[in-house]
């Protein structure tokens, strides 16, 4: 995720322009080098480059948010709780839309993201925990990307050990996305009760949990993906066992001849 923020659209666009112009550059130079090598298979290169780097970058992501566990004393939290914000008194704002000019309709917005100091080891784990997982969830396009190309690469694209790993794949998609929309909601919620006591109107009664169908499309996805490879492996099979049967069938002419 590339985030960019200023005080004009144009400086944010640029700023997110570098970024992909970076991406641009590597995927620029796996091209070059590829053609000057004469490789037949320039788009796999490149997409198992960048899957590898997305994994890297990811892993390294992970091993920061263990870390921070045990060296930070304070920890961040990014999950929705049933807390809900009013809006300052001084924004103007409209209470039912009754204003003559374009006006903002007074509302509030509900406590997703926000630090908690002091925070307790528990609550420091819980919520790096939470962050690991969301990262690895959005790291595993990546990561089958790079098998898929690898394999590929090794001229086995329809073999047994890819359909496994999609199939594998589909279950841990379904797994982190599951933990990852859980682990940050109960994050939240146990990060507030940390800070306010129960008999504080700030204390939340109740942990709101959410879980999307992101997580379920995805493993639908790969699942259906695993047995389109799994055709073309039986296709592969069926293809050998045919060319054998031929050649058995030509020497045994070239016997009678």
């Amino acid at each position: 995720m590339f985030n960019a923020a200023s005080e004009d659209v144009w400086t944010s666009l640029l700023n997110i322009g570098i970024w992909l112009a970076a991406i641009a550059a590597i995927t620029g130079l796996v091209f070059w080098r590829g053609r000057r090598r004469g490789s037949k298979t320039i788009a796999l290169d490149a997409a198992l480059t960048l899957a590898g780097m997305w994994v890297l970058l990811s892993t390294i992501g992970i091993v920061v948010f263990a870390a921070k566990v045990f060296v930070v004393d304070w920890a961040e939290l990014h999950g929705f709780t049933n807390i809900w914000l009013s809006w300052p008194a001084a924004l103007p704002c409209s209470q039912f839309g009754d204003s003559a000019g374009t006006t903002l309709t007074c509302s509030g917005h509900s406590l997703d993201d926000f630090t908690v100091t002091n925070a307790s080891l528990g609550l420091r784990a819980l919520a790096g925990t939470a962050q690991a997982t969301s990262l690895a969830f959005s790291t595993m396009p990546a990561v089958l990307v790079a098998a898929i190309c690898f394999q590929t690469l090794r001229g086995r694209t329809f073999s047994r050990i890819l359909t496994l790993t999609l199939t594998v794949g589909a279950a841990v998609v379904l797994v982190l996305g599951i933990a990852s929309d859980l682990l940050g909601s109960i994050a939240a919620t146990a990060g507030l009760r940390e800070v306010f006591p129960p008999d504080s109107t700030w204390y939340p009664p109740v942990f709101q949990l959410t879980v999307t169908p992101l997580p379920f499309a995805g493993a639908l996805g790969l699942l259906a993906l695993a047995a389109v490879f799994r055709q073309g492996m039986r296709l592969d099979q069926e293809r050998e066992r045919l060319q054998l049967e031929t050649e058995r069938l030509q020497k045994d002419t070239e016997g009678l001849v």
